[in-house]
């Protein structure tokens, strides 16, 4: 009979803070299922079963350590600056609506900054417009804030494309920015507490808390370049493979910006033509970049039948969203020039709650916890026993 190696063993025991329910590119598609529902039905009514659905999924599946608990803070963010952009629309914005009020000071931004008439006229229908906007916009984020939540960066740094493996991990050292803050917020509160043995010191809180918090975050930054510099990243010449993919790369920005350019002069023909060009040009980089890459991926996750199962069903969503936005569907958009409830689509409601299905991995977790061997002493004596000599 032959026994599963003692690390298979490991994987199966490990908490969710170490690894992740489902594969990372399962949780990409999951999110961008969410984001393409936002942005295709960006009725109130559908952004809050989103949200809920995004919030329900967090807080079963998201990961315990410091990322999984930056979801409310990106939400509070995002919420915050709603708020800022509403009061923004409705300060510059004039003359589409019912006036509510009038602001005592009216004054006009130089042309430099836009021209904009500041004060004046508050209005009811550029208020309720502005914020159902704002609402979508969180709705954005919050889907953001789950994916970030909920998956493996490690695995999803090493699922992207070779040729994108250093922007990739630029961008996960910057995510992994806010979580790190906190932590070390937290400890500082702690060793503050500590210290003064739970009694609270309101008088120079901030510069106790701002400048442990900036010195251990630059710690941390110097600690990282050195890191990064003693395994070489950066140290070797750029091969011509190398060079070819970024001047193809390059090609393929260019032919993009050209077609915004040519989308906003409505010039539809050279600006369908332009990115053509752009998306062959990119697919031609990657293809190339990721040849010269010689990076080898050690012991890499592979995708299981509930990782597919998620992916499957979690795009049920978006081709229902599709499919009523091509029937016409007036739900999908909601116009709050009146206080009116929006119109709501209750099969659409019910597909949207596909985005759920996440939670099909509680159940596939709580079987494989209750068949798990026991880990006892015995099991570990014979395992190592099992072991070659040279891995103890």
């Amino acid at each position: 009979m032959m026994h599963n190696p003692p690390w298979r063993a490991t994987l199966d025991r490990m908490p969710s803070a170490d690894r992740s329910r489902l594969h990372a590119l399962a949780w990409t598609a999951w999110a961008a299922s969410a984001a393409v529902c936002v942005y295709a039905a960006p009725s109130a009514v559908y952004g809050t079963v989103i949200l809920l659905a995004c919030t329900l999924v967090v807080e079963s599946c998201g990961r315990t350590g410091a990322l999984g608990r930056t979801y409310g803070l990106f939400v509070a963010i995002g919420a915050i600056f709603g708020v800022v952009r509403v009061a923004i629309t409705t300060l510059t914005t004039h003359g589409v609506g019912v006036t509510l009020f009038r602001w005592p000071f009216v004054f006009t931004l130089p042309h430099l900054l836009g021209g904009f008439t500041v004060g004046g006229t508050f209005e009811r229908d550029v208020l309720l417009q502005s914020i159902a906007e704002a609402y979508t916009i969180t709705v954005f984020i919050a889907v953001f804030a789950a994916w970030n939540a909920v998956v493996s960066h490690h695995e999803a740094l090493r699922a992207v494309p070779r040729a994108f493996h250093e922007p990739a991990l630029v961008v996960t050292v910057a995510i992994a920015f806010v979580p790190s803050t906190l932590t070390t917020l937290r400890a500082v509160q702690e060793a503050e507490r500590a210290r003064t043995g739970g009694v609270v010191r309101r008088r120079g809180a901030l510069r106790r808390r701002v400048i442990p918090v900036l010195e251990t975050g630059l710690e941390r930054a110097v600690a990282l370049a050195e890191s990064m510099d003693a395994r070489g990243l950066g140290h070797s010449t750029p091969s011509r493979e190398e060079r070819t993919s970024a001047w193809t790369m390059l090609v393929a920005l260019l032919a993009a910006a050209g077609g915004l350019v040519a989308l906003i002069s409505r010039a539809s023909t050279a600006a369908v033509a332009l990115f053509v060009v752009s998306g062959a040009a990119g697919t031609v980089a990657i293809v190339i970049g990721s040849r010269a890459q010689r990076r080898v991926r050690y012991r890499p996750r592979p995708f299981t039948g509930t990782d597919l199962a998620v992916i499957a069903v979690s795009a049920i969503a978006p081709l229902a969203v599709g499919w009523a936005a091509i029937a016409g569907e007036s739900s999908l958009h909601w116009t709050p020039t009146r206080l009116e409830v929006p119109q709501v689509s209750v099969l659409l409601v019910v597909a949207l709650t596909s985005l759920l299905a996440p939670l099909l991995t509680l159940r596939h977790a709580t079987a494989r916890s209750a068949t798990a061997p026991v880990d006892t002493a015995m099991d570990r004596h014979e395992s190592v026993a099992r072991e070659p000599a040279w891995t103890r």
